[in-house]
């Protein structure tokens, strides 16, 4: 049995065990997301090369958690989920300000924002919870109100930081979790129409005004072009000027002569469009859309509940990061302050989409070990 589990003889086995080709795949578009950083700096190393340095310690940090086997993460989540949830509190009380939001909390030697993690703990919590239930109890209202409750504190702290963008992710992984583990459609479709109606309440009273601004500029994105509008309409302009093949590497203007704001953060994509066209586009979208096919295939393959839905609910996302970017890039969504994974300059994305892989890694590795234990 050792020897199956080894692969060639001179290859170690927990080299063996690894998705190779998924792990080339990351670094293909992190060390992409490098060279768009190096352009969005007219060739200055100011936010590549700190990009990259990190990009190699969470990668390493990513193969490291590939080892933790399934149980332990089963283990960990709910304590997880507390640990982070804490954190947010403390982030409320305690936390550092920087650009007008309270997001992260000054530990003196990082700088650290809980809600990012809490990303990929709430998953892991609500995956738990309904491996814990009885399949009879799955369609029961005991089976839903936890969970809510589990998703709905984090993003209520969330957004009083302000960061709508993080709390859309927290919800959209703790309800893709329940959806999965089986709980009525009817239930989402109840929720989704109670939440339609909802809307001009929540934009008139429940968002800050700035995010308030941004849902208007999307509704009518040319009542301020200079203003709310800006973004948008600069970004339209640095993609549709990229054309088929785009300008050339370190050859946008948008970004270089400044007219693309953030085209290094949350507006990368716009910023690697205008250079690599719409040919790198289309490299950017497939390189991820086929990291996404990998992690529902490993949820497939698992054997246990928690394991189908923790991986299914990673992969939905990593899914939810790079559609919603893409989508406010393009002027097809609000702007919320989602980055472009691994593309984006940040190290908090960057840590949690890779932290997300290594648990996928983690996950398919157990897969890998059942199928071996079963031929034998």
């Amino acid at each position: 049995m050792n020897r199956l589990n080894t692969g060639p003889g001179f290859v170690p086995a927990p080299l063996a065990q690894l998705p190779w080709l998924v792990i080339l795949l990351v670094c293909a578009i992190g060390g992409f997301g490098v060279l768009v950083l190096l352009s969005a700096a007219g060739g200055d190393l100011k936010w590549a090369q700190p990009q990259g340095a990190r990009f190699l310690v969470f990668l390493g940090m990513a193969l490291v958690l590939s080892r933790v086997r399934e149980n332990i993460w089963s283990t960990l989540a709910f304590p997880l989920y507390g640990i982070f949830l804490v954190m947010l509190i403390g982030v409320e009380l305690l936390g550092a300000v920087a650009g007008g939001s309270q997001r992260w909390l000054d530990l003196g030697f990082i700088r650290l924002q809980p809600s990012e993690m809490m990303k990929v703990a709430i998953i892991l919590a609500c995956a738990k919870f309904y491996d814990m239930l009885p399949a009879g109890e799955i369609r029961k209202f005991g089976a839903i109100w936890p969970a809510l409750a589990m998703i709905a504190v984090p993003a209520a702290l969330v957004m009083l930081q302000p960061d709508l963008g993080t709390a859309l992710m927290i919800t959209a992984g703790g309800i893709t979790v329940m959806f999965l583990a089986g709980v009525p459609l009817r239930l989402f479709i109840g929720s989704g129409l109670a939440l339609a109606v909802s809307v001009p309440i929540l934009v008139n009273y429940v968002l800050h005004e700035y995010q308030r601004n941004r849902v208007l500029t999307f509704l009518d994105p040319e009542s301020d072009p200079l203003g709310t509008g800006y973004h948008i309409s600069q970004s339209k302009i640095a993609i549709g000027s990229g054309g088929i093949f785009g300008k050339g590497f370190l050859n946008g203007t948008q970004s270089h002569l400044d007219y693309l704001p953030e085209g290094h953060t949350d507006f990368a994509l716009a910023t690697m469009m205008e250079e690599w066209g719409l040919m790198g586009g289309l490299f950017v979208i497939i390189a991820y859309g086929l990291l996404i096919r990998w992690g529902i295939v490993v949820g497939v393959r698992s054997n246990s509940k928690f394991g189908k839905l923790v991986a299914a609910g990673i992969a939905t996302t990593i899914f939810f990061y790079v559609f919603i970017n893409m989508a406010m890039v393009m002027g097809l969504a609000p702007v919320v302050g989602i980055p472009l994974p691994l593309i984006s300059f940040g190290g908090s994305a960057q840590m949690t989409i890779l932290i997300c892989i290594g648990i996928l890694m983690s996950l398919d590795r157990q897969n890998r070990l059942n199928r071996a234990t079963t031929r034998w």
